[in-house]
């Protein structure tokens, strides 16, 4: 697929940002409502905020001479999230836009480095143990409406995170599809390197790939630790699907994430020889960033051994 993104991917690595929730719930003390940080974005004092953060982590990538994308904060922007925050469609049409124009203010601020925005999109339930699952059609309607507030924003594309059944990722695909954005699909996987239903990521990817004839841009792995699935990173015609890795800094199950009340950090310098290695058998990888339990050290330690 020769499309101007993968380009940009071919040209230089892109780093990313880190575990945004957990930063700001573990080490800055705010309060996120089901783990929202979209709702940041209705304060002067929460946008100041996410720009800071997302500032810190640019520089990184500056300084490296990487490219950057930027993710907006959105992974928990859809309809059955915002009804628990007590909001109406059109505050998350307005709130799902807003997190799209103040990435871009912040894009315009950088010119010499490379970056590419992109809209969050998380999973309808909840992304370790969904209480309900969606037949792809189903999935396609529902995320229809996050999907179409990106098309109607200044994407570069969409990217689905934490998706932990193969439907859901078909459903958002075909939602992409009809709106004409490029779309990322990051499955999560438990420590046996399967998905919650023992789906293999070679089965995922190939599945998710015969039903939109080979829709996604390109595959990720996020919410997992390293140990959790490399060794399901076997045989070779597949593994160039997976362009991007957005690990856990904890080598922690999801059950156990679910029930601790602190942050386990683990080591950066450790992770990032992890990444290494990862990315030694994943030879496509080019972006490279963090999820839960990392910060801006980890991304910087990621960088020093991948860059």
């Amino acid at each position: 697929m020769n499309h101007p993104i993968l380009n940009c991917l071919d040209a230089k690595p892109y780093l990313t940002d880190s575990g945004l929730e957990t930063t700001l719930i573990f080490q800055d003390g705010i309060d996120l409502p089901h783990f929202a940080s979209f709702v940041l974005l209705e304060t002067e004092a929460g946008r100041q905020r996410l720009q800071d953060y997302y500032v810190t982590h640019i520089e990184l990538a500056r300084n490296r001479k990487a490219g950057f994308i930027l993710e907006t904060p959105t992974w928990r922007a859809n309809p059955d999230w915002a009804e628990k925050l007590h909001l109406t469609l059109d505050d998350l049409a307005r709130l799902n836009r807003l997190a799209v124009a103040e990435l871009a203010r912040l894009r315009s601020a950088y010119p010499d480095t490379p970056m590419l925005l992109s809209g969050c999109i998380g999973p309808r339930s909840d992304g370790y143990q969904p209480a309900f699952r969606m037949d792809a059609s189903t999935a396609e309607q529902y995320h229809r409406f996050q999907v179409d507030c990106f098309a109607r924003s200044d994407v570069d594309m969409v990217s689905a995170m934490t998706l932990c059944y193969v439907d859901e990722a078909i459903g958002i695909t075909r939602a992409a599809q009809h709106a004409g954005l490029p779309v990322v699909i990051s499955f999560t996987v438990e420590t046996d390197g399967c998905l919650i239903d023992g789906t293999s990521i070679e089965q995922a990817i190939r599945l998710t790939d015969n039903a939109t004839d080979n829709g996604p841009l390109y595959y990720m792995i996020n919410c997992a630790h390293p140990t959790h699935f490399d060794s399901a990173l076997a045989g070779d015609a597949w593994l160039h699907r997976i362009r991007g890795v957005r690990a856990n800094s904890s080598c922690k199950s999801h059950a156990e994430l679910n029930d601790s009340t602190e942050l386990d950090a683990g080591d950066p310098h450790e992770l990032g020889q992890q990444y290494a290695a990862l990315q030694s058998r994943l030879e496509r990888l080019a972006v490279f960033g963090g999820c839960c339990g990392t910060d801006h050290r980890h991304i910087h330690a990621i960088a020093h051994a991948c860059l």
